[in-house]
Order: structure tokens, then sequence, then C-alpha cells
């Protein structure tokens, strides 16, 4: 079981994000999101995928690209702080990531597959953690952050995103039938 989150173990504007996310089990939570990616994006075909609810917005599979790359970013981040790394990490430009990676010339389901494989070795990684490791600190975009909020940010950007897709994208009256 996870304790509730202290204030002070993450920066302000995560609060949306640990805000969505129940009190539980980490491997839990982020093993039943694995299920629940799953099935919601493999109801999404590669065109629907294509599909942005505003010509200045993402595509779905470019939401499904951030994600993963997110993912990874903040488990980079879990690693070097449970291992004791007292170097501060940078931050991430979203939109020039996004600027590099051509989502949408990928199909849906190898983005699926990454943003799965993501989340994997996520689990693996924290599976590995003790609790004193939950508890380390470390500096990630001028903001100190505990390793146990970064696994909560994780699982609270995931559902962020898929309800973004859900109340955005797929109930835009424009959203393409398959």
């Amino acid at each position: 079981m996870r304790k509730l989150l202290e204030k002070n173990d993450y920066a302000p504007y995560y609060a949306p994000y640990v805000d969505l996310v129940p009190e539980g089990d980490f491997i839990e939570i982020l093993s039943q999101q694995m299920e629940e990616i799953r099935n919601f994006f493999y109801e999404i075909s590669d065109q629907q995928a294509l599909f942005k609810y505003a010509p200045e917005k993402w595509s779905i599979k470019e939401v499904i690209g951030h994600m993963a790359d997110t993912e990874r970013v903040m488990a980079y981040r879990l690693l070097a702080f449970a291992r004791g790394d007292s170097n501060s990490l940078p931050g991430f430009d979203e939109t020039e990531y996004m600027q590099h990676a051509f989502f949408d010339k990928q199909s849906i389901d190898d983005l699926i597959e990454s943003l799965l494989v993501v989340r994997r070795s996520t689990i693996q990684l924290v599976k590995s953690l003790s609790n004193e490791d939950l508890q380390r600190r470390g500096i990630a975009n001028n903001h100190e952050i505990t390793v146990r909020a970064l696994i909560v940010i994780i699982a609270g950007h995931e559902l962020h995103h898929r309800n973004i897709i859900k109340e955005r994208y797929i109930s835009s009256e424009s959203y393409p039938s398959k």
C-alpha cells in the first residue's frame, strides 16, 4: 500500500496527475492500467488514431507516443533517485520531443506496444525498490521530488491523457467511425 503523498513530495504542477490516482499498491495500480491501456487503445483504428479534435492539438497517435516518452523520462528519474543519484536532472520539452518523433507515421499497434513495453519495464523497476528507496528524493526540473511521487505521477499522467482522449477526441462529433 502506498501512503498519501505529502505536498513536499512533488512540485505543485503535478497535483492534477497525483489527484487522479487512487490509494493502493503501486504495482497493482500500474499493472491494472496496463490492462486498461490494452483494452482502451486496441479499440481505436489507425485512421481514428490520426484524429485531432482541433488543428493545433496532437493526434491520438501523438498522445500515445507522448505518454510513452514521458513515462521513459519519469522512470529514468525514478531510477536515478532510487539509486541515490544526487545530480539535478533537467526538465524536458514535450513540444520539442514531438517535433522529432513522427508518431503519426507509426502504426497504432506499434505505439501501443511501445507504451506497454515501457510500462512493463516501469513495473519491474518499481518491484525492485525497497521502502527506503521509495522515500529517496532528488531534484528534477528544478524541483525536489520523491521516488514514490514519481510512481504516482507516472500512473496519473497516463490516466490524465486517457481521460482527455475519451472526453475530447472520442466524444467529438468529428471523430471518425471505424
